[in-house]
């Protein structure tokens, strides 16, 4: 990546809500793969837990002490404090990747903001949480993203799916739009020394299926399990199902009494969050890997899965099969019954499970965390200085 600028452009990343999870992920990627050689200097203003990277001439973390992760002092150090560092630094590009941009700029400084989050904009998804605090503020968070959107110079999406949903919100156009997919580590990829280790000893021997993400209303985790019952009923499947993921309480507790209620306690795993180490490994050691999701924007998990060249089940909704293109099979996840079909047809056409494992490592590889990274820096570059080659 190459800059004609003279000076380098000074980019702020406000990732103070990147405090777990993807969020972080995205963020350690993008900065690792910028160039110490792009005319470029990015300052990080974050929390403690993100690793950003030391050492480098063109990254640097803001030493400044925001308050901390109550969310609305947060917003209110970020309109009373932050602009008088972003002037301070003589910033031209404020990026909020969080997707809420709560400050004023200084003149000549373009905002950047990013779009992640696709809850909120789903009406029957924010219903199943109830009448409460998460109802609440999925509604706050609606508007604030929208009214960041509205008024940023950039918004970055992760999928077509997600900025059509944008579009249909909006009452003016968005001034500039790019979309620019997520990538994934090498390390799950089928060809990876992480990728082909060992089964972890945990796994069960007699094979498994795995859905891999968060137990939550939105995951279609309950309909897995009644489909996994129905697929049980109408054909010899040793395999165990593993859901495996970090959980929301009430959803979790619903899943688990889904389970004994089916008498599944034997066939159905729970082991919650799997260490980072072992997650290629029991991508690639799986029968099946399943994604049920109803509502998504670019899921890491789904091309995680396809990378370990493995046959992968796939919800049917957005963006999914832009994500997955022919290199999955789908069902819809409201369907227990379609998924159970899809299921046993699968299992039963040994060809075509190999067919699609193949399909799936060479769809994953659409998706790389250097290339969204040069196309993240050179976006932001190009509201700057839109001539330099």
């Amino acid at each position: 990546m190459n800059f004609s600028r003279r000076n380098p452009i000074k980019i702020v990343i406000n990732a103070l809500s990147a405090r777990q999870g993807g969020g972080q992920t995205y963020l350690v990627n993008l900065l690792e793969h910028l160039q110490e050689d792009a005319a470029i200097e990015v300052h990080v203003l974050a929390p403690k837990s993100l690793a950003v990277p030391e050492n480098r001439r063109n990254i640097h973390r803001l030493r400044v002490s925001p308050p901390g992760e109550n969310p609305f002092t947060r917003a209110i150090w970020e309109k009373i404090e932050l602009p008088g560092i972003l002037s301070k630094l003589r910033t031209d590009v404020l990026f909020c990747p969080g997707g809420i941009i709560a400050t004023r700029v200084p003149s000549g400084c373009k905002t950047v903001t990013m779009f992640r989050n696709m809850i909120p904009f789903s009406a029957v998804q924010k219903q199943k949480y109830g009448f409460g605090y998460m109802r609440l503020r999925n509604a706050l968070l609606k508007g604030a993203f929208l009214r960041s959107m509205q008024s940023a110079d950039l918004v970055i999406f992760l999928s077509e799916y997600a900025k059509s949903v944008i579009e249909a919100e909006t009452r003016k156009p968005i001034r500039k739009t790019v979309t620019i997919p997520h990538g994934i580590s090498a390390r799950f990829r089928k060809s990876s020394l992480q990728c082909n280790s060992a089964m972890p000893g945990w796994l069960p021997a007699e094979g498994y299926f795995l859905y891999a993400s968060t137990l939550d209303y939105y995951k279609g985790q309950l309909e897995v399990v009644r489909a996994y019952r129905q697929l049980k009923q109408q054909r010899h499947t040793p395999e165990k199902l593993i859901l495996a993921g970090p959980e929301y309480p009430e959803y979790g507790r619903l899943v688990r009494e889904e389970v004994r209620k089916l008498r599944l306690e034997d066939d159905v795993l729970i082991p919650g969050t799997i260490s980072y180490e072992d997650m290629a490994a029991v991508y690639r050691h799986a029968t099946v890997n399943i994604f049920a999701s109803e509502c998504e924007n670019c899921p890491n998990i789904l091309i995680e899965a396809l990378a370990s060249g493995r046959p992968v089940l796939s919800s049917n909704c957005g963006p999914m099969p832009e994500i997955a293109g022919h290199a999955a099979e789908y069902f819809d996840p409201r369907s227990p019954a379609e998924l159970a079909g899809k299921w046993v047809a699968l299992l039963d056409d040994p060809p075509r499970m190999n067919k699609l494992a193949g399909d799936a490592e060479d769809q994953s590889r659409q998706y790389d965390w250097s290339t969204t990274a040069q196309r993240t820096w050179r976006a932001m570059q190009d509201l700057v200085d839109p001539t330099s080659p």
